[in-house]
């Protein structure tokens, strides 16, 4: 579980940095990060971006806090998590120092970054909206890394303070809830959900047999019980195995019905159909006419074998995994043009100060006068020389015609990506439903099949 929380800095950029990276919180300093700046020079680089821009509000910068569970992460995963959520939030275009206290229970990650991106100089937009990405990629990280969620409180009438008061009040029932309820989100089936529960920290008992099925979180000293008076109906052990069946079906149908498809009637799963005879052989018709249809789609698409769709799926999943992997290589090069576009107009900028300072006879004057250029510039020197470019045949306006041209390359794959999903998903579906009703292993259609299916 992590908890996050932003706000603006809009005068002591360079307190907030010192705090943030004092060597007491910080494991001797081995917990900080950094990119496109150093805690040393971070100030002078926010204060360099910043002088490009020309909109008009007062923040230098922004101080993002990710807290964690006290107990639940370790400083060095922590620290990672943080660092992936800077990346994925800021990307390439953000100087920002990435630091992780652990001098306190609950470990917390600092993130400081200039609030206005180096490549176009523009502000970064702090509203609701934003916020609500942070959170949702703090998230997700955790999920990646097995820790637990906090739950999502909109609507409930609950703000988060709220909500933490009840952890703190032992409400060990509504901190289960949420747990069962994010846990079947990321599940398929009934038993990742126990192992998953587990994880968590949770004991359980009665699982697969008697009539309830049980939980204990660490620290808790009885079992809660998962039956409709404890929990409530969605969380006894049938309605949870219902709930993880149901999910995946539920969601691929609204996916589909928002494109106009029909899906199949499930009559396995609603009670109603084994009650009624008349209803679940109409069921059953109308299920046929659509297999039907879908056999007609496939044959109007060239298909005349299970086998030959099966091909074709398998080369748009291929094809689907070329192009993202050739998206992370762009990206990974967007990353470094970022950074070398940024030190080469540092250095372009601030290199005709050095020339004064090399020639000044009164040097210590002159590095009083200009010591943040004076500073820029060597730190843009050598962060030129560490990725082994030469600083002075380093040209910013070549640098940024090129990462612009990797942008261009980036969005093109990333359309080609998302068709080639799109295919593939839709020609999953058509082949989901058709093996409902012929053999899988059967990859031509019989002869009685066909006939059937082209005489509804």
């Amino acid at each position: 579980m992590a908890y996050t929380k932003i706000h603006a800095i809009t005068a002591t950029v360079q307190k907030a940095i010192d705090y943030i990276c004092n060597s007491e919180k910080t494991e001797d300093s081995i917990l900080i990060s950094s990119y496109g700046c150093s805690p040393q020079t971070a100030a002078f680089d926010f204060q360099f971006t910043l002088s490009k821009t020309r909109q008009p509000d007062k923040n230098k910068a922004y101080h993002l806090i990710q807290s964690f569970a006290p107990k639940e992460v370790n400083y060095e995963e922590a620290h990672l998590i943080g660092k992936e959520l800077a990346e994925k939030l800021l990307g390439n275009q953000y100087s920002y120092i990435v630091t992780t206290h652990i001098d306190k229970e609950h470990i917390h990650n600092h993130i400081i970054f200039c609030a206005a991106d180096h490549i176009e100089y523009k502000k970064y937009h702090d509203c609701k909206q934003s916020y609500y990405r942070i959170r949702k990629l703090s998230d997700e990280l955790c999920q990646k890394h097995h820790l637990s969620v906090i739950p999502d409180t909109k609507g409930t009438g609950k703000s988060y303070k709220e909500w933490l008061s009840c952890q703190k009040n032992n409400s060990w029932k509504l901190q289960l809830k949420a747990d069962i309820n994010e846990v079947i989100k990321q599940v398929s089936t009934y038993e990742e959900f126990l192992l998953l529960m587990k994880k968590k920290g949770y004991e359980i008992e009665c699982a697969t047999s008697g009539k309830y099925i049980k939980f204990r979180a660490v620290g808790q000293e009885r079992f809660i019980r998962g039956r409709e008076k404890s929990l409530g109906k969605d969380f006894t052990k049938e309605r949870i195995q219902e709930r993880i069946e149901q999910k995946g079906q539920e969601r691929a149908n609204k996916m589909l019905k928002q494109k106009g498809i029909r899906t199949l009637i499930n009559t396995s799963v609603d009670a109603k159909y084994n009650d009624n005879i008349g209803l679940k052989k109409w069921a059953e018709k109308q299920n046929l006419k659509l297999a039907a249809q879908t056999y007609a789609v496939l044959h109007s698409k060239g298909f005349q074998t299970i086998e030959e769709l099966e091909n074709r799926i398998f080369l748009l999943s291929k094809q689907s995994t070329t192009y993202r992997n050739d998206i992370i290589e762009l990206e990974k090069k967007l990353h470094d043009h970022a950074l070398i576009l940024k030190y080469a107009e540092q250095y372009k900028e601030n290199r005709p100060y050095y020339i004064k300072y090399y020639k000044a006879k009164n040097k210590d004057a002159m590095l009083r006068k200009y010591e943040s250029h004076l500073i820029l510039y060597d730190g843009a020197k050598n962060g030129l020389k560490r990725i082994g470019l030469n600083p002075t045949k380093t040209n910013p306006e070549e640098v940024r015609i090129e990462y612009q041209k990797l942008l261009q390359k980036r969005t093109a794959l990333s359309e080609k990506y998302k068709n080639s999903e799109r295919k593939r998903k839709e020609l999953q579906h058509l082949q989901d439903t058709l093996t409902q009703y012929i053999n899988p292993k059967d990859k031509q259609l019989s002869k009685s099949e066909k006939q059937n299916f082209q005489g509804l």
